[in-house]
């Protein structure tokens, strides 16, 4: 792999984390279970949860981290990603809907062979939603996602 030239550069090693990692956090307004992925390149996650809404609507999100700069031992460090799945949960015709979107993060992360510990801050758009009459209900504007999660491996 590491002779390809269009790949980034692997900084991830079997040792720096298991391969596969459970655990839970929030994102935004979700608070979801999630499933970690650490390979050579970075870390692909998936999330599944709820809003905290008054229906508790059903979201989720893909999305990959690459690890730009690490500090310190084992490979803390920032990790830059992208993301895309349910963004938030609007009222629409009186019913909650999950909206789509897709964004981009910086995310620190604290991982060693037990757990993966993510901060991360992205902006990211959504699409838009309109009523049955046509009333825009969200546009698709830019907006700032939070997330946190714990994993441990597996």
């Amino acid at each position: 792999a590491q002779d390809n030239p269009y790949l980034p550069e692997a900084k991830l090693t079997p040792e720096s984390a298991k391969v596969w990692n459970v655990g839970a956090g929030f994102t935004q307004e979700m608070i979801h279970v999630n499933a970690e992925w650490v390979n050579p390149y970075g870390i692909a996650y998936a999330k599944a949860g709820v809003f905290i809404d008054d229906d508790y609507t059903a979201g989720g999100q893909v999305g990959f981290r690459y690890p730009y700069h690490l500090t310190g031992k084992d490979k803390n460090g920032y990790y830059v990603g992208v993301y895309a799945g349910h963004i938030d949960s609007k009222s629409v015709d009186n019913e909650l809907k999950a909206q789509l979107g897709a964004g981009v993060d910086l995310a620190y992360v604290l991982l060693s062979k037990e757990r993966i510990s993510s901060f991360s801050i992205g902006i990211g758009a959504g699409e838009k939603l309109e009523d049955r009459n046509g009333n825009v209900v969200a546009e698709t504007e830019p907006r700032i996602q939070f997330s946190y999660t714990l994993s441990i491996g597996l």
